[in-house]
């Protein structure tokens, strides 16, 4: 799989499921993929939609920080919002082992409209680090040149 900024993932089998201890999927969308380090992402959510704020489309406030995409369509059928809670980013490796395995598959590709805004906000975050700001703001760089 090439991994490309703006790709919406989706992981088969990305967590444990606390209540349930089913392995669950997870969708996620690339924010920075450098070709020699990892990758910079953030999980995507429906979770606490009536909370969640949809206007500013850019939330960095409490109690949940995130980014409203809105209504994506096809699995994400419902509000959904790009979360900023920190994330470890994810190793190559494990992605191209995942990929080989059928764990991964590219759901759909944000447009700039909506993926350079994201971005930012993700950029932005409190919760972002200064790497991360930095690849994603290197990123962001590529798609307007």
């Amino acid at each position: 799989m090439d991994l490309i900024v703006g790709a919406v993932l989706r992981h088969a089998a990305f967590y444990v499921n606390r209540e349930t201890g089913e392995v669950a999927p997870k969708f996620f969308l690339v924010l920075a993929a450098p070709p020699k380090d990892d990758i910079v992402f953030r999980l995507l959510t429906s979770r606490y939609a009536g909370v969640r704020p949809k206007d500013p489309l850019c939330f960095h406030g409490v109690p949940y920080q995130g980014f409203y995409l809105g209504i994506l369509g096809g699995a994400l059928a419902q509000p959904t919002w790009v979360d900023l809670r920190p994330c470890e980013d994810l190793d190559r490796w494990d992605v191209a082992r995942d990929d080989a395995d059928g764990l991964i598959q590219q759901v759909m590709q944000l447009d700039n409209a909506l993926l350079r805004p994201a971005m930012e906000c993700a950029a932005g975050s409190d919760d972002v680090t200064q790497r991360q700001e930095r690849l994603i703001r290197d990123a962001l760089a590529k798609l307007a040149g």
